[in-house]
């Protein structure tokens, strides 16, 4: 699990005050990364069940996210982050994770875009913004955002939020949104010497592709659909440069 991937759980779930039963799609925590895959401290006091194919580390329950045998409306929280790419039936997949769903609950998701092919049980999919929207749109309050250069973004993520949304619910994805700005530029911050001096000199030597993804690394935009009636927000929201440092863009107006 990549760190922005983590962070993107952990300021959603701090900024929607998410609660449990929460469960997880795709839990297996791999070897090396226990450290930054392990998403339970994110809910502490929450009742917790990590499901996956396979069993061992981080796995309580083996499920088959095409095909779960979990009754209807019975997760108040669903994350499914880094998986998707590896379900075959991955719309069946979605479509599973929202028959689950509680009425009220949220619903977390991400993938990699721009990545090198990777591992089990295969890597199928790769999902884009609009594909995202598309499959959340069943559901009534959705965010979704994505990470890097904007025609071909390294991360997908969204949130969704199943009918009745609460009534708060755009000023949560709107401290969401603030959060993960913040985050961005504290990490862009963060990166050490060595690794941009190895970041500018693989510029000089590389495409102009790739000094491109180098330096929109942290930038963000995102696309909001509420309910008809609250404050609606839709497309691309990315309107105003809210750090020049990053190229991160958000609009919170």
């Amino acid at each position: 699990m990549r760190a922005n991937v983590r962070a993107f759980v952990q300021l959603a779930a701090e900024a929607l005050e998410l609660g449990g039963p929460v469960y997880e799609f795709g839990s297996y925590q791999v070897e090396g990364q226990e450290h930054v895959a392990d998403l339970r401290p994110l809910f502490a006091g929450q009742a917790y069940v990590g499901c996956d194919l396979r069993p061992g580390p981080g796995v309580d329950r083996l499920e088959d996210l095409a095909a779960l045998s979990l009754s209807d409306d019975s997760a108040s929280t669903i994350i499914c982050v880094e998986t998707l790419e590896h379900v075959f039936e991955a719309r069946r997949g979605v479509e599973e994770m929202m028959r689950v769903l509680a009425p009220g609950g949220t619903l977390l998701v991400a993938a990699p875009l721009d990545f090198r092919i990777h591992d089990y049980p295969g890597d199928y999919w790769r999902l884009t913004p609009s594909c995202l929207e598309r499959l959340l749109a069943p559901l009534e309050a959705t965010l979704v955002g994505w990470q890097g250069v904007d025609r071909f973004p390294h991360t997908v993520f969204g949130i969704g939020c199943k009918a009745p949304a609460r009534p708060n619910i755009a000023a949560g994805l709107n401290r969401f949104m603030g959060a993960y700005q913040r985050w961005l530029t504290l990490s862009a911050s963060e990166v050490s010497w060595p690794r941009r001096m190895k970041n500018w000199l693989s510029g000089i030597a590389g495409s102009k592709g790739d000094r491109r993804r180098d330096r929109e690394y942290y930038q963000v935009r995102f696309a909001m659909e509420l309910p008809a009636g609250r404050q609606r927000k839709h497309d691309l929201l990315g309107l105003s440069q809210a750090d020049s440092g990053t190229g991160a863009r958000l609009d919170l107006s």
